[in-house]
């Protein structure tokens, strides 16, 4: 089926957005690496505050520590927008970052290099830590081949350049849809081949399953994929060590049960993987992406109350 062609208001308006991308992205390129990082964290602990994403991330951050006091959950509302503008401006400049070694440091780097001399193939897994984006060029940079999955931006013309930027450090991107993506997905795992899914937003229609006590609905794609193929699990996550500089960590593989229940091994698969990325976002909980509505959607319009 054909897509829907946009009207021309909002052909214009993806228009400019894409030009406004594009003027952003040629100032990020004209300055030093840190200064461009640093002008982003000093822009969104600004502007963050402003916006409605700012009572999301409010929201976010007393469900998963309802322990902590409004001067704590202030504090770390303001370290995750400026984590959030660092990200948000080194982007269209990854590929400077990544091309200096003493920028992205890699932890567990061997287990990449097994994976590339034939203990693949695995299911890459992580969430949106820190400066995400360089865990793929990670995998790639490191010889493993793998299929790098992204959720496609609405805008198409913004979303050619997001992959021209990746195209510029190596990154391929696979934006699956539906069965259709996950059907490619199959096909890459019988070829030898590895995936990587991001496997820490919402998901609907997904597996139940408790992050920080409450229900949390998540893709099982990651653990259905593991299981079907008897491969393992493989946890990455990026940490920032000081403006734009990196550690990668590539953490032990996770290796399911199966016992041949397969939906009870699929849930006891994410729930695992729940717990691992809780643990991560506990260890550094400003670099996390807490902008997005993770829990059931009942749960922000009771907190506006």
């Amino acid at each position: 089926m054909a897509e829907k062609k946009p009207s021309l208001g909002q052909d214009i308006a993806w228009r400019l957005e894409a030009f406004a991308y594009d003027v952003a992205e040629a100032l990020a390129r004209a300055f030093p690496i840190d200064a461009v990082s640093d002008f982003g964290a000093w822009l969104f602990t600004r502007l963050g505050p402003l916006t409605s994403a700012h009572r999301v991330a409010e929201t976010n951050l007393r469900i998963a520590f309802p322990e902590k006091s409004d001067a704590e959950i202030g504090a770390l509302l303001a370290e995750q927008w400026a984590h959030a503008g660092r990200w948000f401006t080194e982007f269209p400049i990854l590929d400077r970052i990544i091309a200096d070694p003493s920028r992205v440091e890699v932890v567990g780097a061997e287990r990449l290099a097994a994976i590339r001399d034939g203990a693949g193939p695995v299911v890459f897994i992580s969430g949106h830590f820190s400066s995400f984006e360089i865990m793929p060029a990670v995998i790639i940079h490191s010889g493993v081949t793998c299929q790098i999955t992204y959720r496609a931006t609405n805008n198409p013309y913004v979303d050619e350049r997001i992959r021209r930027s990746r195209f510029r450090y190596g990154v391929r991107l696979f934006a699956p849809k539906g069965t259709d993506g996950a059907r490619e997905l199959l096909r890459a795992l019988s070829r030898g081949e590895s995936v990587a899914l991001m496997n820490d937003q919402k998901f609907n229609g997904g597996v139940a399953a408790p992050l920080f006590g409450l229900t949390a609905h998540t893709a099982p794609g990651p653990s259905s994929f593991a299981l079907r193929f008897g491969i393992p699990l493989q946890p990455m996550s990026v940490q920032r060590k000081d403006k734009a500089r990196f550690r990668v960590v590539v953490h032990e593989p996770i290796r399911l049960a199966d016992t041949g229940d397969r939906n009870a091994d699929i849930e006891a698969g994410v729930r695992t993987i729940n717990a691992w990325m809780e643990e991560r976002i506990r260890e550094r909980p400003a670099e996390w992406f807490w902008v997005h509505k993770r829990w059931p959607s009942e749960l922000y319009k009771r907190k506006r109350r």
